[in-house]
């Protein structure tokens, strides 16, 4: 038979046993997390900055990249007939690289979704095309509770709120 698992809870390290301690605890605490706070604000500007930097690299090889690849294009479009075998194949292999010609996969795109959900669902040769869900409302299973008490539905159930403990520090103006 398996040995049952046994779950520690971990060690208390910080030994509070008055109110001033706690008082003064939860001042480090604050103190700690400010400090987090700051020296996650200047490792973001840090990034930003070598995000600027490099921006700038980039931007004339991005440039030079697009004129390039309008050039190949406006030169592949030209002798489109040479390079695909009359239509036969629809990309090059070149020596340096391969080039292509790919449509993108259709796709539905609907405007006024409520008008056309309507009209679909008011003729039935369009009936078929519009979804219906079905879904548990969880807002109302809640609001009435002790209904399910006494008429409990299997595969479901009502999980009480478990209680978390949070250390709220009151920010002190500098000045």
């Amino acid at each position: 038979m398996a040995r049952k698992k046994r779950y520690n809870t971990p060690a208390v390290t910080v030994g509070i046993q008055t109110r001033d301690e706690a008082v003064e605890h939860i001042k480090r605490y604050g103190d700690l997390s400010r400090e987090a706070t700051r020296m996650v604000a200047d490792h973001n500007d840090t990034v930003a900055e070598m995000q600027e930097k490099l921006d700038a690299q980039i931007a004339p090889l991005t440039a030079e990249m697009q004129a390039i690849e309008a050039g190949v294009l406006a030169w592949a479009t030209a002798n489109r007939d040479m390079l695909t075998d009359n239509g036969k194949v629809k990309y090059c292999n070149l020596t340096t690289g391969t080039i292509r010609w790919r449509f993108d996969p259709p796709k539905c795109q609907v405007r006024g979704v409520d008008a056309v959900i309507a009209l679909m669902q008011s003729d039935e040769k369009y009936a078929r095309f519009v979804r219906t869900k079905h879904e548990i409302n969880k807002d109302a299973v809640l609001n009435e509770a002790e209904f399910f008490v006494d008429n409990p539905v299997a595969g479901l159930s009502i999980v009480q709120g478990a209680e978390k403990f949070a250390i709220e520090v009151n920010e002190q103006e500098v000045g």
